[in-house]
């Protein structure tokens, strides 16, 4: 028996893994891999097969992977700190100084910053910033909170109740009984009687569903909407023309408080620092993640708007202390990642190699993929890329989800030694490379996934699924 194999078997009899079919994977019908290590933009197993990681992680591993320059960072901060709590002022040297490079990347009127550990905490914590934002206002009632279908913003029961996924709502009891959700900006999935709308058309009717929730809930009582940039894991879905502009006019008129989820889009990758920026969003709250570490330490951040921020001191001067703490807020191992992260992102002009390669990235994917006869519907933007899987791209249809096309289509790319992610709720294919891939690497990436798509095709076809 191989190492390799005897490590999967071990862990197939202790391990509990995250989105996974636990009865297939504990009783040996599903696979497994152990990862042993990585460099740039490529991943190698136990058995030493190495991968194109066209997926960063979970669109995380900005810096790609082997950065000893993390790694040494971390390691001098363990030396002298590894860990203090931040609870009634404490602090650290490494929080302070990231504190600070993170306010200037965000711009103005963002005042502080509070630490978490991934990005679901960071959005619990968004939810309790909400409620007690206005109870210090003396609103009770304006407690909801409207995300969108689709949207992806954790996996916790609050955070999870955000996201608008079935996988996340399904047997879980979600969401709770304050989130709502509204129409996804997701024009390629527009319905029928929608079929004539120009994209910004399109983004007006959203905003005017939007509207119409508000309304229909009551303005007293909606207080926050939360929505990332670009749609994420719901299927890499840029916002179309407008839409940004038509909901924040929306907000405004009814005073609700906007959340911009920028774990995915933020620092760097789709070629700003932040996709607020992008695309012109104001938030009054920020969820950070992922990249602000490339993941080399669990990290995560709620940006606090000026707003906001002085209503929270308002509160604490009339209730005292504000009754809200993570134990590794703060944690001196992870800011020193964060700051080592977000310097080499400057150093190396990450952040302007994800709008160049990024656009480069997207030219490859349509001319390779735009008028193949599977493909529906090819986007993107940065180094974030999508393909949307039919089999009648002139139509928009759908396969049958029997036929698990984007899960083939993903196991496809495997064997070819790419790994990109199925998406859910869809024939769907993710991509997300580290933000330091060149253009050769975008051929080649693109040139694996033409082989897996056609290798997929040719099944289809074979078995006459395509009619």
């Amino acid at each position: 028996m191989s190492l390799h194999k005897e490590l999967i078997d071990r862990d197939r009899k202790v391990t509990f893994h995250a989105s996974t079919h636990l009865r297939d994977f504990a009783h040996g019908d599903a696979p497994g891999r152990v990862i042993s290590g990585g460099k740039g933009i490529h991943i190698v197993d136990k058995d030493g097969r190495e991968f194109i990681d066209g997926f960063a992680g979970l669109y995380c591993v900005n810096i790609g992977y082997g950065r000893t320059e993390v790694a040494e960072a971390i390691y001098r901060q363990a030396l002298e700190l590894s860990y203090y709590h931040t609870y009634v002022g404490h602090s650290n040297e490494p929080q302070i100084q990231l504190s600070e490079k993170i306010l200037e990347l965000a711009g103005p009127g963002m005042s502080k910053v509070y630490y978490g550990m991934s990005g679901s905490d960071a959005n619990e914590t968004q939810l309790k910033i909400v409620r007690y934002y206005n109870n210090v206002l003396g609103r009770p009632e304006k407690k909801k909170v409207i995300s969108r279908m689709r949207g992806y913003h954790g996996s916790g029961i609050a955070s999870g109740s955000l996201t608008g996924l079935k996988a996340f709502h399904d047997h879980f009891d979600l969401p709770i009984e304050t989130i709502r959700h509204t129409e996804a900006p997701y024009y390629y999935h527009r319905s029928a009687e929608q079929a004539g709308m120009s994209e910004r058309e399109f983004s007006q009717y959203c905003a005017t569903k939007l509207e119409e929730m508000i309304l229909a809930e009551g303005p007293d009582t909606v207080a926050a909407f939360i929505g990332e940039p670009v749609l994420g894991t719901g299927g890499i879905v840029p916002p179309p023309e407008g839409y940004w502009e038509a909901i924040q006019a929306v907000l405004t008129k009814y005073d609700v408080l906007l959340i911009a989820d920028e774990v995915v889009c933020g620092f760097g990758r789709i070629g700003t620092d932040f996709g607020s920026h992008f695309y012109g969003i104001k938030p009054d709250l920020i969820t950070v993640a992922k990249g602000l570490t490339s993941a080399y330490q669990p990290l995560s951040g709620v940006i606090v708007g000026d707003r906001v921020w002085q209503v929270l001191e308002q509160g604490t001067g009339e209730f005292g202390p504000i009754g809200h703490g993570w134990t590794y807020s703060g944690h001196a191992l992870g800011c020193a990642a964060g700051l080592a992260n977000l310097e080499i992102i400057e150093r190396e002009g990450l952040t302007q190699n994800a709008a160049e390669t990024g656009g480069y990235l997207q030219q490859a994917m349509a001319q390779a993929f735009g008028d193949h006869p599977i493909v529906g519907n090819v986007r993107g933007v940065g180094m974030l890329a999508a393909l949307e899987f039919s089999p009648d791209p002139a139509k928009r249809t759908q396969f049958d989800p029997a036929l698990k096309v984007g899960p083939r289509i993903a196991a496809a790319a495997m064997d070819e030694n790419l790994i990109a992610r199925a998406m859910p709720q869809g024939d769907i294919l993710g991509f997300a490379p580290p933000l330091i891939t060149t253009r050769a690497e975008v051929d080649e990436i693109v040139a694996r996934a033409r082989r897996a798509v056609d290798r997929v095709l040719d099944e289809l076809a074979n078995n006459e699924d395509l009619k």
